[in-house]
C-alpha cells in the first residue's frame, strides 16, 4: 500500500489561508489503511480548520467528501458538484490522488494535505515499514523475497557493505541490514548458493530515471 501522514497543522493552516470556501477530500483506500485519511482523520481536520479560521476571523465554508479512491476518474467526477462550490480542495490523498484531482479540475486548486512516503506494510499497529521503491524491474525472485533495493539503506545489490554490525545497517542501528536478512532467509530455504552469482548493474530506466512511467495492457481494451 501507499504509505503517507498528515502535514502539520501549521503547514495546512498556511496552504489553506488565502481561500473562503474549502474542501476537503479525503480517500478511503491505501491512506486510510495507515490511518491518515478516511472519514475519522477528514472530519478531525475540518474541525481543526474550522475553529482556527474562527479564532482568526475568516470567513468562508468548509466541506468534506470522502471517495473510495481518489486516484480513478470515475470517483473523482462523483464529486464534482462539490468541487464547483469551492476556491481549494485539500486532498487527503497520496500524491496520485492530489494529481488526478488537479487534472480533473483543471480551473481549482488542489493541494496536499498529507506526505507521501512510500510503499510498504503495517507490521505492528501504528507501525509502517518500507518494502519496495517500484523499481520496474522486480528481482525478488533471486534474494529471497527481501528487495535489496529498498530494504539495504545503500541499494547495494551483491551483499552487504563494510558497516553492517551485528545483522545492523551503520545509518541506524535500529535498522536490520537488509542483506542480513536476505542470506538468514535463502540459508533457511537452502538457496544460498543464489549469493554466488553476481547481479549486474540495475536497468534504471525501468525507473523513475526513465521519466514517467506509464503500463498498457491490451486485454483491458486500450
Amino acid at each position: 500500500m501507499i504509505i503517507a501522514d498528515r502535514k502539520p497543522f501549521e503547514e495546512i493552516k498556511e496552504l489553506t489561508s488565502k481561500a473562503k470556501n474549502i474542501l476537503i477530500a479525503g480517500c478511503d483506500s491505501c491512506v486510510a489503511v495507515c490511518l491518515a485519511s478516511g472519514e475519522k482523520e477528514v472530519a478531525v481536520l475540518a474541525s481543526e480548520l474550522r475553529m482556527q479560521r474562527k479564532m482568526d476571523g475568516l470567513e468562508g465554508e468548509i466541506e468534506e467528501i470522502v471517495n473510495v479512491r481518489q486516484c480513478e476518474n470515475e470517483y473523482v467526477d462523483a464529486m464534482r458538484d462539490k468541487v464547483e462550490k469551492a476556491d481549494l480542495i485539500l486532498s487527503m490523498a497520496c500524491g496520485v490522488g492530489v494529481q488526478t484531482l488537479a487534472e480533473r479540475f483543471p480551473d481549482k486548486l488542489a493541494y496536499p494535505a498529507l506526505n507521501t512516503k512510500f510503499m510498504g506494510r503495517p507490521v505492528e499497529p501504528g507501525v509502517w515499514k518500507e518494502n519496495c521503491e517500484g523499481c520496474g524491474h522486480c528481482i525478488l525472485h533471486l534474494t529471497g523475497g527481501i528487495c535489496p533495493v529498498a530494504r539495504c539503506s545503500k541499494s547495494m545489490l551483491n551483499g552487504p557493505c563494510g558497516g553492517s554490525q551485528g545483522g545492523k545497517c551503520e545509518v541506524d542501528p535500529e535498522i536490520d541490514c537488509g542483506w542480513q536478512l536476505i542470506y538468514d532467509r535463502l540459508s533457511r530455504l537452502g538457496q544460498l548458493d543464489a549469493l554466488v552469482e553476481i547481479m549486474l548493474s540495475k536497468d534504471w530506466s525501468t525507473s523513475w530515471s526513465g521519466g514517467p512511467r506509464r503500463v498498457i495492457k491490451e486485454s483491458a481494451g486500450v
